[in-house]
C-alpha cells in the first residue's frame, strides 16, 4: 500500500522460500549435508531470482498483470489483493517448500547417489533459469530489440527456458527427499509449481501477452513450448 504497486510479492516470492528454509532448519534442529546442502540451493535459487526481478522492476511501471487487477477488482482490489496475492501466494509457496521442510525434520545419513542425481537435475534448472533471463535482459536492454521477441540462445529451444530451469530446480529438490523417510508424498511440491507455471500465472499468462506481438505465430511454430528442444515446424510440444 505504501509502493502503490503489488509486484513487491513477485520480489518476496523467492525470498520467502529462503526464510521457510533456513528457520525450519534451526527449528527442527536439521543436521547433516543433505539439509545443509539443500537449504543454500533454496538460497542461491531465491536471492538471485529476488535480485533479479528487483532489478527488472526497478524504475518501471507496477507488472502489467496487477495493473489489470486494479482495473478488474475495483472497490474489492486491497482485500482481493491481500487474500489472492498475498495469502494465497503464501499458501502456495508453503506447498511448495515441503520436501526442504522434511528434510530439514529428518537428520539423515550421508549424502547418497540420488541426492547428487537430484543436485544434477537442480544445477541444470539453474543453469536455464539464470542464462535464459540473462539473455532475456540483454536482448530488452537493447533499443534495436524494441518490438521484438527473443529467438536466440535457449529462447531458440524453449519459448520459456527460464521456466523450465524454475521448475526442473524443485524437481531435483524433490529427488533429494526421496532419501529421507515419506519424501516421495512431498511431490505436491514440485507438482504444485509445474501446474502454477503451466496452467495459471505462469506460461498462459505471458504466451497471452505475446500473442500480440507479430513475430509470435511464427516462433510458435517452430519453437517448443516448454521443454527444451530442437527448432522444428511443430508447436505445442
Amino acid at each position: 500500500m505504501i509502493k502503490k504497486r503489488n509486484d513487491v510479492a513477485d520480489v518476496a516470492w523467492g525470498l520467502g522460500f529462503v526464510l521457510l528454509a533456513w528457520a525450519s532448519f534451526y527449528l527442527g534442529d536439521a543436521s547433516g549435508e543433505r539439509a545443509l546442502m539443500v537449504c543454500l540451493l533454496v538460497s542461491i535459487w531465491g536471492v538471485r531470482l529476488a535480485w533479479h526481478i528487483y532489478w527488472r522492476n526497478r524504475g518501471k511501471p507496477e507488472d502489467y498483470r496487477y495493473q489489470q487487477w486494479r482495473i478488474e477488482w475495483g472497490k474489492w482490489f486491497y482485500l482481493r489483493s491481500y487474500l489472492q496475492v498475498y495469502l494465497l501466494q503464501g499458501a502456495l509457496l508453503f506447498s511448495i517448500v515441503l520436501p526442504v521442510l522434511l528434510i530439514n525434520r529428518n537428520n539423515g545419513g550421508s549424502l547418497n547417489s540420488l541426492d547428487f542425481i537430484g543436485l544434477a537435475v537442480w544445477l541444470l534448472g539453474f543453469y536455464f533459469e539464470t542464462v535464459a533471463d540473462a539473455q532475456l535482459a540483454r536482448f530488452t536492454k537493447d533499443p534495436a530489440n524494441k518490438g521484438k521477441l527473443l529467438q536466440r540462445g535457449l529462447w531458440a529451444y524453449s519459448r520459456h527456458p527460464n521456466y523450465f530451469g524454475e521448475i526442473s530446480q524443485w524437481w531435483g529438490i524433490w529427488l533429494v527427499a526421496l532419501s529421507v523417510p515419506f519424501g516421495a508424498f512431498t511431490i505436491i511440491g514440485p507438482l504444485t509449481i509445474t501446474y502454477l507455471i503451466l496452467h495459471v500465472s505462469g506460461i498462459p499468462m505471458l504466451e497471452k501477452k505475446m500473442e500480440k506481438n507479430h513475430e509470435f505465430a511464427e516462433y510458435k511454430k517452430k519453437t517448443s513450448r516448454f521443454i527444451p528442444w530442437p527448432p522444428c515446424t511443430i508447436s505445442s510440444r
